[in-house]
């Protein structure tokens, strides 16, 4: 993918379809790594799954019979000298605590480390074609972190859907307001 934030919309998508209610999506910045880690609470991947997903001919798609989103995240990271990480509890395994995470780590003085792109409209993009699905997003630099949580935003709207055009750009100005300040 051209950016980051490419990556960051497929795997976010992967939490809706695995039915997350909550899908926690960190950005953290150092001098020299960029890592991304995203967690849900979704019904989670048996361990035979989880062993199979970075493989680009394995995927739970129906419509093609390739999965491009995890092996693409596994290789872009390692291209740079990083890793990626898949842990995952399924719902038959433990009916409370199930969920995935994956974290993927780039090293920013690579050559082939590609830029993070447009995170604002990535967010807001989720929020957006997901609205009855919480995100918590954060992305932490050495100099600020930013934050937005859709169950914050629930609790002060009142039951206003989060995709209507009002909210969706107020959360990009605020956002982005964010990351000027």
């Amino acid at each position: 993918m051209k950016e980051l934030a490419l990556n960051i919309l497929d795997i976010a998508e992967n939490s809706v379809k695995a039915e997350a209610t909550l899908a926690k999506i960190s950005i953290e910045q150092t001098d020299t790594q960029i890592i991304l880690t995203f967690t849900d609470n979704g019904i989670g991947m048996t361990e035979e799954i989880r062993q199979t997903v970075t493989d680009p001919f394995y995927t739970t798609r129906t419509t093609r019979k390739v999965g491009m989103g995890l092996p693409l995240l596994k290789l872009e990271a390692e291209m740079t000298g990083g890793s990626m990480t898949v842990t995952s509890k399924h719902i038959s395994e433990d009916p409370i605590n199930h969920g995935t995470e994956v974290c993927a780590v780039f090293y920013k003085n690579h050559i082939d480390c590609i830029p993070l792109g447009d995170v604002v409209e990535t967010v807001a993009t989720l929020i957006q074609g997901h609205p009855d699905t919480d995100f918590l997003f954060t992305h932490k630099t050495e100099e600020k972190e930013i934050t937005l949580d859709t169950r914050e935003l629930r609790e002060v709207l009142e039951g206003v859907p989060l995709n209507t055009y009002e909210v969706i750009k107020w959360i990009k100005e605020f956002l982005k307001e964010q990351y000027i300040n």
